[in-house]
């Protein structure tokens, strides 16, 4: 029987300090583990920034940041610089059981001015068959693509659901 945890971040956020690491409002635990197993539980410490890109026409572009940083720019986006942060979390657990994370396909991304843009190519550290370590946790890192299509700039924000399942 699969258990689902899903987490809804917030993109371009600053990540959380330590000590509301543990009351954070993010982080969900499954309520329907069975007694003695361990509930999964996915922990974010760095969301998903591209930090700052201008457009140079309105014929749209992309960048694209990868799990382990490195950032990317096509089309008619550039990189200003500032430093872009990968996405960074951990699943904790039952140790030594295998999990599955599911990342979106696509997910749209919105700026205050009403100007739209969307994630999409997810890209985790993650190994093809990732399982929790001996202590019951797992590391790892995200990146995706970011989509800017005709003209359309600002601070672009939207939640990227993340689920974790015991295989």
């Amino acid at each position: 029987m699969a258990r689902r945890v899903f987490l809804a971040l917030l993109l371009l956020l600053p990540a959380l300090p330590a000590g509301a690491q543990d009351a954070c409002r993010l982080c969900y635990s499954d309520p329907a583990a069975r007694p003695g197993e361990r509930p999964l539980r996915l922990e974010i410490f760095a969301d998903l920034s591209f930090s700052k890109l201008a457009q140079t026409g309105a014929g749209g572009g992309s960048a694209t940041l990868g799990p382990e940083g490195g950032k990317q720019t096509s089309g008619g986006i550039i990189d200003l610089g500032g430093m872009a942060v990968s996405g960074h979390g951990r699943i904790t657990g039952e140790p030594g059981r295998a999990v599955r994370v599911e990342l979106p396909d696509r997910v749209p991304m919105s700026a205050a001015d009403g100007s739209d843009a969307e994630l999409v190519q997810f890209t985790t550290s993650l190994p093809r068959h990732p399982e929790l370590g001996p202590d019951g946790s797992l590391e790892f890192s995200f990146g995706a693509r970011l989509v800017v299509k005709g003209k359309g700039g600002g601070n672009y924000r939207g939640r990227i659901p993340i689920s974790v399942d015991y295989n």
